[in-house]
């Protein structure tokens, strides 16, 4: 897992944030509230579930990669705080949908939440999903 501080020093001008790997976000990290706090105990998996879903939809070959948006209160609050995961990949708003079911998420929007620094090559045709959590 990456560290704040990491983050911090990666953090562009005026707190635009770097997308994380999966990795960076999840390994090591048991704090259930860096992401979807309002969700967990109501219906939001295990981190380490959800973990093991991103990963599984990140192996698919219609995916290009997924990552996770941080909320820029990690700045404030020196603690990771995930936005939105970010499905990049040539798949439908129906596909991305289907594959967060039970993850007590919003839907998914297109594009990117916020601006953010460190994204992957999106491939030609293959759209960026967001999975938000209100």
């Amino acid at each position: 897992m990456i560290s704040a501080e990491q983050v911090i020093s990666r953090a562009g001008e005026e707190g635009v944030m770097p997308l994380l790997t999966l990795g960076e976000f999840f390994d090591g990290n048991d704090n259930e509230g860096c992401i979807a706090p309002n969700q967990w105990r109501y219906g939001r998996p295990p981190l380490a579930d959800l973990a093991e879903r991103l990963r599984a939809i990140e192996q698919r070959e219609d995916v290009a990669w997924v990552r996770v948006q941080l909320h820029p209160e990690t700045l404030e609050t020196q603690e990771l705080a995930g936005e939105a995961v970010a499905v990049c990949g040539k798949v439908d708003e129906e596909a991305c949908t289907a594959w967060i079911e039970g993850f007590e998420a919003s839907g998914v929007i297109p594009g990117l939440v916020d601006a953010c620094l460190d994204i992957p090559k999106v491939p030609h045709r293959a759209p960026v999903w967001s999975v938000v959590w209100d």
